[in-house]
């Protein structure tokens, strides 16, 4: 079957698709739909050709956004829709296809995640009343983290709290880390590999693979668990909530908003989330943002560190996402606070490696851990498992 599958990855104000056909050598339709229910909702992608458009859609909901995505396909109807699903609670260990039991039980695990599965599920109702006759295929974020073992997933907290609300460790990024380890696994031939993937954008985190499965990772219960991110504070002493309740009289919404969007690079520096402009900042003799750009890297090698552990091997480390792809100072900064790990960085290689380019950065030293650059695929890898539920030939 040579017919691709659309990709929908669907907030509450904002949807993002691929267009992914089935062969690598066929042009992507990219885009993403932003500021819908307002009068500045738009359309802005990417064509056959490469080139980039915008296109106003005044007012328009998430039904009338995949409806103006359908016209701009240029005629190429997908043979399936696969939608990004951020939790799937312990019930979805893959792909899934879905239907009203499968929907039912992705609005039971809303509680685990009330700023994204609600809005997964509106893209998720909104394809389903456009092609009723596409099978519509879930894709989640913590299926990938379900071969944790308990000692990895479960919190020091009361039995019950885990039996009866499923209060433990999920994780996150799970198409992200399942994408470039398995990448890793074909360039190094090393199809059992034991890889640190570090997955660095405006969120973060780092899980140890073992012979594809995930054995251990950073994000917890929540995306806020773990490193310091654009602007969530990762991890931070539990009795913090407590204090600022009683000692500033702050509500649990003003704590909850602080720690995701107030926190992380952005509350450090007191000036931006964007890495890019930090480290011009920090050039220029910016002290925050200098701060920022220290206890980014620091905690990212403090927890590859720990998260070595989990491994009965370590081959490499590897970093993606916009800030693992294009930051050389991030790399190599995380690199030197890691010295004991016998990791030989290669300068050059390190700084030529960026706009979504694949490479080692490491001088290629016998018996010593490979060090990788590996642009992300989360669409691919979602039209992929897409592919494989349904019986298709992977691309």
């Amino acid at each position: 079957m040579n017919d691709p599958v659309l990709v929908i990855n669907c907030g509450s104000s904002s949807i993002k698709y691929a267009l992914v056909p089935a062969t690598a050598d066929q042009p992507r339709l990219t885009g993403l739909v932003e500021r819908l229910g307002s009068g500045d909702a738009r359309l802005k992608g990417v064509d056959g050709s490469g080139d980039a458009f915008t296109r106003p859609l005044g007012g328009a909901g998430h039904v009338q956004a995949l409806e103006a995505i359908l016209e701009g396909l240029e005629g190429r109807q997908p043979f399936a829709v696969g939608h990004r699903i951020v939790h799937g609670g312990e019930r979805f260990t893959r792909a899934t296809r879905i239907d009203d039991e499968v929907v039912a039980a992705i609005e039971q695990t809303a509680a685990l995640a009330p700023l994204h599965n609600p809005a997964n599920l509106l893209g998720v109702a909104a394809t389903r009343s456009l092609f009723p006759d596409l099978p519509q295929v879930a894709v989640f974020d913590t299926a990938f983290h379900q071969s944790l073992p308990p000692r990895a997933y479960r919190y020091a907290l009361p039995e019950a709290l885990y039996r009866d609300h499923g209060i433990r460790r999920y994780g996150f990024h799970g198409t992200s880390h399942a994408c470039v380890s398995a990448r890793a696994n074909a360039l190094s031939g090393l199809p059992g590999g034991g890889w640190l993937t570090a997955h660095l954008g405006n969120g973060c985190s780092i899980t140890a693979v073992w012979q594809g499965k995930s054995l251990d990772t950073s994000m917890g219960l929540t995306p806020l668990e773990g490193l310091a991110m654009g602007t969530r504070s990762g991890d931070v002493d539990p009795g913090l909530h407590v204090h600022l309740v009683r000692q500033l009289g702050w509500s649990i919404e003003e704590i909850d908003r602080v720690l995701n969007r107030e926190s992380g690079l952005l509350g450090l520096s007191g000036l931006t989330n964007d890495m890019r402009e930090l480290e011009a900042a920090a050039a220029e003799g910016h002290a925050g943002a200098a701060l920022a750009i220290e206890v980014f890297c620091y905690r990212i090698a403090k927890s590859l560190a720990a998260l070595s552990c989990a491994l009965p091997r370590l081959d490499g480390i590897l970093f993606t996402g916009g800030i693992g792809e294009n930051s050389p100072r991030v790399r190599q900064q995380v690199i030197d606070l890691l010295p004991h790990f016998g990791l030989a960085l290669n300068p050059e290689a390190n700084l030529a490696t960026v706009r979504g380019r694949e490479g080692r950065i490491d001088t290629l030293t016998p018996n010593r851990p490979a060090l990788w650059v590996i642009p992300t695929d989360e669409e691919g890898r979602i039209a992929d498992e897409t592919r494989q539920l349904l019986g298709d030939t992977p691309r």
